[in-house]
């Protein structure tokens, strides 16, 4: 045991050294200099919405859910009937044959309906992703559950279609999309199908991640996208187009060259937007302590993808526009959903958040790269399709945390924003100033990590925050006026900061 007097010199030594260790360290400032305008955002904050059981009229929580799309509002809302449910997704699920055809809505316009009565005076966008199995060669026909519930992780089936031209596909979507916008189509046997349906759509993405789903080379996606989108134009000459939506842009460079290249298609045949996603997704063994540090890893290497893809945009196809259009996380547990006997484990709130403030991140940095929508993914989650990527409870309809951000943003944050440039308060907030069109000065903060933290923000004395953290939950983004200039953020906080005029 060292003698008194010289723990007393060793302690002075320490202090000396480090004078911050024996006081209180100051909180980190955020200086903005509203003056100095970075650019003016083209970004929408928004969602993407996939069909399931959940979403079906009778359910316990349709009704809550759709409210809540229909409070949000949302601009360029992404509509997905998707491959694990082929009832709810495909209107034409045996071929054609004998002078009779199979053209069924019947489980699938109540679904689309609702989401475009919710959404509707907005911009949609719809992709009826999944293809009918009976178009792609594979050596049996493949089946698909007699129950619209049941999920089939194997329906798509087949690298090449039995059309290898791909007009036989593109015929599908043509008649797809006339049903929604024109009042109903000719079948391939020259019979009228009456829908009464006469939606103003106008854009309508083309197929989605090609790279999983029937794995398509970037040649072979190319022609079904202007078979498909020259189709479809013959009956909606006024559609715009997305295409690529690849699951792992970082893997497919050759994607983005070969498509963004006007020379590789059809004239005519435009190029409006590309799309593209990102999931966060932590390791099996990993703990919700340590996810605080690997999101914001995989976010970042993330964000260096989007910009080696907007460098082949702008060098191939300037004026075509890139979304981004489903980010979320998934668990490690979701990736064993499709194991026999398998239970969701039970998801600490505070992922929500997590997710929430890593959504809300991506949000700022993508607006400073001009991306043109930034879809959070998904309206519901479940057991057996991706609970952890949910922004709703699936018992209940409750919008989760991670709704409430993305309303939060949606609601201060639009296109014909400038956005300011703002040094960062340091490695643990996250800050952007942007400028409304109506002359608003607001400031987006995110903590990025599970514990409470402060920052100074010089001249914020009485502005209006609107936050949402673990204290707020499923519950709307709360509110407060500022005393001081010191901001308090809890765990995972994201928030929103407009200052008095």
């Amino acid at each position: 045991m060292f003698p008194k007097a010289l723990a007393g010199v060793l302690m002075l030594l320490l202090w000396s050294a480090n004078p911050a260790a024996a006081q209180t360290e100051a909180p980190p400032s955020v200086k903005v200099s509203w003056d100095a305008v970075a650019r003016v955002s083209s970004s929408t904050a928004t969602l993407q919405v996939v069909v399931n059981p959940p979403l079906r009229r009778g359910s316990k929580i349709h009704d809550p859910v759709f409210r809540a799309l229909e409070v949000l509002q949302p601009e360029y809302a992404r509509y997905v009937p998707w491959l694990p449910y082929p009832r709810l997704a495909v209107a034409e699920l045996e071929a054609p044959h004998d002078g009779q055809t199979f053209w069924d809505f019947s489980l699938i316009d109540p679904l689309t309906i609702d989401f475009l009565e919710a959404t509707k005076g907005h911009h949609p966008v719809l992709n009826f992703s999944t293809t009918p199995q009976w178009m792609w060669v594979t050596p049996k026909p493949v089946a698909y559950p007699a129950d619209p519930e049941e999920p089939d992780w194997n329906y798509t089936q087949g690298t090449e279609l039995r059309d290898p031209s791909g007009k036989e596909l593109g015929d599908y979507y043509a008649r797809v999309v006339s049903w929604y916008t024109q009042g109903g189509f000719v079948d391939e046997y020259g019979k009228r199908h009456e829908s009464g349906h006469h939606y103003p759509l106008d854009w309508c993405e083309v197929l989605n991640e090609p790279d999983l789903e029937h794995r398509m080379s970037p040649q072979t996606y190319t022609r079904i996208y202007d078979a498909i989108v020259t189709a479809v134009r013959a009956v909606a000459p006024g559609m715009k187009f997305i295409g690529i939506s690849v699951a792992g842009p970082s893997k497919l460079p050759e994607m983005f060259e070969y498509f963004l290249n006007p020379a590789n298609h059809k004239a005519g045949v435009p190029l409006d937007a590309i799309s593209y996603h990102y999931y966060y997704s932590p390791a099996k063994d990993e703990s919700p302590e340590a996810q605080q540090f690997t999101a914001w890893d995989q976010t970042n290497g993330f964000l260096n993808t989007v910009r080696y893809v907007e460098a082949i945009r702008k060098r191939l196809s300037p004026k075509t526009i890139s979304m981004i259009n489903e980010i979320g996380a998934i668990s490690a547990d979701d990736r064993e959903q499709n194991q026999p006997g398998h239970v969701t484990k039970p998801i600490p709130n505070s992922y929500w958040n997590l997710c929430g403030a890593m959504y809300a991140y991506l949000f700022g940095e993508l607006a400073n790269m001009g991306i043109e929508t930034v879809n959070a993914s998904q309206l519901v989650g479940y057991p057996t399709q991706y609970p952890s990527v949910s922004l709703v409870d699936w018992e209940t309809g409750r919008p989760n945390a991670r709704f409430w951000v993305l309303k939060l943003l949606k609601d201060h944050f639009a296109p014909g924003d400038m956005l300011v440039r703002t040094p960062q308060p340091g490695p643990f907030v996250y800050a952007q100033a942007s400028i409304s069109s109506g002359g608003k000065h607001r400031l987006l903060l995110v903590n990025k990590r599970n514990r409470e933290m402060e920052v100074r923000v010089p001249g914020a004395t009485g502005a209006s925050m609107r936050f949402v953290d673990q204290r707020t939950a499923f519950q709307p983004p709360a509110s407060a006026t500022l005393k001081q200039d010191i901001v308090r953020l809890g765990g995972y906080a994201v928030v929103v900061l407009e200052f008095p005029n």
